[in-house]
């Protein structure tokens, strides 16, 4: 080893044993670890806009954004467009490498109310795999039908997998509550 190497050596292991000492004490006092990617970004050591963890899971994201519920047909008392909620996420691709998609669609009415004759935009909807058309099926183009048009009970879900080069936004085009 040269005496070139020596000082550069020293710094690398001195950086990561300042790191290994910062990970223990924010764990240790209850901070988490946001004090200590506060303290690298200040110092150039990670960048603000990375993620210094991955999820455990992957998660579903909602297809649409809610802001103010709408009431369907008027009856304030039932349900509105906003207790349906849709949302799919990446799930493991095919043997053949086709991505493929889990879709959730739930019934999280707080009335207590039924919801039926559910139907989604959804484009040209189409699968490489096959979806039950009893759970999922596309009418006519933007127009596919939940549940074969029966009820979603409160609080039940539908869940379905489809396959294609990419996602299809879903959302809600109309449903009749119960």
């Amino acid at each position: 080893m040269s005496s070139n190497q020596r000082p550069r050596i020293a710094m690398v292991a001195a950086i990561i044993a300042l790191i290994l000492f910062l990970t223990v004490a924010a764990l240790m006092y209850g901070h988490g670890l946001s004090h200590l990617k506060s303290f690298m970004v200040s110092r150039g050591i990670i960048s603000a806009g990375s993620s210094s963890s991955s999820p455990h899971r992957k998660l579903l994201h909602r297809s649409q954004t809610v802001v103010e519920p709408t009431r369907i047909w008027g009856d304030i008392q039932r349900c509105s467009d906003g207790d349906l909620v849709v949302t799919q996420g990446p799930t493991s691709p095919l043997p053949s490498g086709i991505p493929t998609y889990t879709v959730e669609i739930n019934n999280a009415c707080v009335t207590g109310c039924d919801i039926s004759h559910i139907h989604l935009r959804c484009g040209w909807f189409s699968s490489a795999r096959l979806v039950n058309p009893h759970i999922f099926k596309r009418l006519r183009f933007n127009d596919c039908l939940v549940n074969n048009g029966q009820p979603l009970g409160n609080g039940q879900t539908i869940t379905f997998q489809y396959a294609n080069t990419f996602s299809y936004p879903l959302s809600i085009s109309s449903m009749h509550c119960s």
